[in-house]
């Protein structure tokens, strides 16, 4: 998608060691304007899948999963870090790698918002290793749900999250390639 490629080479500062900073434009600050178009492609790649609910990570991945939700007509669910008092005792909980933090993070859904039957479509600001969109996988199998997609606002090809996604066996879009950040460039294929 050429609106996001050019406003990750606007904005975005390649941060070393495989980090991508997009946070003016993804998660800390948002364009609602860019994320709506982003939530319009991905509902055009992943109309036909017929999913029921859209399910991200909190916080980077509320954004874009939310415009797609929008655009889908269908309600999102975020995993979250921290447990609410207003969640059940019993969730869906896994752990997954942080990149920005170093660690790994728990995270976890609840069964009121994510059952069985449910056809899931994943929606993630990046797909670097995979890691953080199979913890979604689990949360959502865990559920007994069927994850149906995967959709990445930016997908880092060289560090091989696609090929560690293959044994979901669905379809897996992403909006903008980044397949070199080596001496400091950011550069799309």
């Amino acid at each position: 998608m050429k609106a996001l490629e050019q406003r990750i080479l606007a904005e975005g500062q390649n941060m070393g060691q495989g980090i991508l900073k997009v946070d003016s434009f993804v998660n800390h600050q948002v364009d609602p304007v860019l994320m709506m178009e982003c939530g319009k492609e991905f509902a055009r790649l992943f109309k036909h899948l017929d999913a029921t609910k859209v399910l991200t990570c909190e916080i980077s991945g509320i954004a874009p999963a939310l415009a797609t939700g929008y655009a889908l007509g269908i309600p999102v669910v975020y995993a979250r870090k921290t447990k609410p008092i207003t969640m059940p005792d019993t969730v869906f909980l896994t752990t997954a790698p942080s990149h920005t933090k170093k660690r790994d993070v728990e995270i976890m859904a609840s069964p009121e918002y994510l059952r069985a039957g449910e056809r899931v479509l994943i929606i993630d600001d990046f797909l670097a290793t995979g890691q953080t969109i199979l913890a979604l996988a689990r949360i959502a199998k865990a559920a007994g749900a069927e994850i149906v997609g995967i959709g990445a606002l930016i997908e880092k090809t060289f560090e091989g999250g696609r090929a560690a996604l293959d044994v979901l066996g669905v379809p897996i879009e992403s909006l903008a390639r980044v397949v070199d950040m080596s001496a400091g460039r950011i550069v799309f294929g």
